[in-house]
């Protein structure tokens, strides 16, 4: 079932939770929205799943105008971060609550529910703790409760609001590899809401970046974190130093010309001295030691913290034209490499950004 969501705006008293949102999501696939609190990605969520009202807007599924109807009506399975699993029944009732409160006409025999639940247990991996009540199961075990029970009333869309964000980080990364398997194996058009970078671009097909009640950005893993539309998604998909700059016509000076560097911004060929910030990830600085007249920014070795097979390295610019930066800079580097140069901390280096994405200032000359 395809998703077609548009023009949704929502307001809580002075708050604008949403602004002018149109996205749509295709039958069959799993989108993330992305982004930090209070951006509005769980409101657009529950408004999608019926559980609150736009205050102007729609929502289409494959093509039916589902504004309107109730929750119930709209054949979504909705999983919630903290479980919300029936304490006092069984695992097995859990699942098969769904399927046992269904209207008479519409509601499986009592052999076809069992038949449905035993199936579902055995594709969360959860065979033989049909019997056990969920204060008998780890967190990772409850969550995967609570998506069989999700599944079991056949949902055309799944709806999921920060599933593992209640777990520990180990549990995390083996619960969303688990379910991009069973999305893949199941073909439910699926949406969950995260915080977690690393999450949305290891599980979703496309990730939704939004900020401030707006989408910021649409597209696959890859395109937005090779391609990042606006400086908030640089800054938000992973770690990224800020140089602050001049652009001017194709080409941007970070700090002065006798201690800084002078980067191409052939995107920015129009502009004429206007303020600008360039965005460099960790491992794309280039590291070497100080050469007095070489190009590049100087820096202080402040600390290296090496970790296995890499090397992350902070670092404090020198030169007084680069003071716009706050606070540190990082680099990161193979741990070979970093042996390789011989540093030690306190040592002056000289940096250069192998790649920088430059956005020119809207709001500043």
């Amino acid at each position: 079932m395809s998703i077609d969501v548009r023009h949704i705006s929502r307001q809580f008293g002075a708050f604008q939770a949403l602004r002018d949102v149109s996205l749509e999501v295709a039958s069959g696939e799993l989108v993330a929205l992305l982004g930090p609190s209070g951006c509005g990605k769980t409101t657009l969520l529950r408004i999608i799943a019926g559980l609150e009202t736009a205050d102007t807007g729609s929502i289409f599924f494959s093509g039916k105008d589902t504004t309107g109807l109730h929750v119930r009506e709209r054949e979504v399975g909705f999983v919630f971060q903290h479980y919300a699993l029936f304490r006092h029944m069984t695992v097995f009732d859990n699942v098969a609550f769904g399927l046992r409160i269904k209207p008479r006409g519409l509601r499986p025999s009592q052999a076809q529910i069992q038949h449905t639940v035993r199936e579902l247990l055995g594709r969360v991996q959860l065979d033989g703790l049909a019997d056990r009540y969920p204060s008998q199961l780890s967190g990772g075990q409850r969550q995967r409760v609570a998506l069989a029970r999700a599944l079991a009333v056949e949902p055309k869309v799944l709806l999921l609001d920060e599933p593992f964000g209640a777990l520990d980080a180990k549990v995390r990364k083996e619960l969303r590899r688990w379910l991009r398997r069973l999305h893949d194996d199941l073909q439910v058009t699926s949406i969950f809401v995260t915080h977690d970078q690393e999450e949305a671009l290891e599980v979703a097909d496309r990730v939704v970046l939004m900020n401030a009640g707006q989408v910021e950005q649409v597209g696959t893993p890859q395109q937005v974190w090779e391609h990042p539309a606006t400086a908030f998604v640089h800054g938000f998909l992973g770690d990224a130093n800020v140089f602050r700059g001049r652009a001017h016509e194709g080409q941007v000076q970070l700090g002065s010309a006798e201690h800084g560097i002078r980067l191409a911004a052939p995107e920015h060929a129009q502009a004429h001295n206007r303020s600008a910030s360039a965005y460099v990830r960790p491992h794309d600085l280039q590291v070497q030691r100080y050469t007095p007249g070489a190009s590049g920014i100087v820096a202080k070795l402040e600390r290296a913290i090496v970790m296995g097979p890499m090397a992350r390295l902070e670092l404090q610019p020198q030169a007084p034209g680069l003071d716009g930066l706050a606070g540190l800079v990082e680099a990161q580097l193979s741990a070979q490499e970093f042996q390789g140069l011989g540093l030690s901390e306190g040592q002056t280096v000289l940096l250069t950004p192998r790649r920088a994405r430059v956005f020119v200032d809207a709001l500043q000359p």
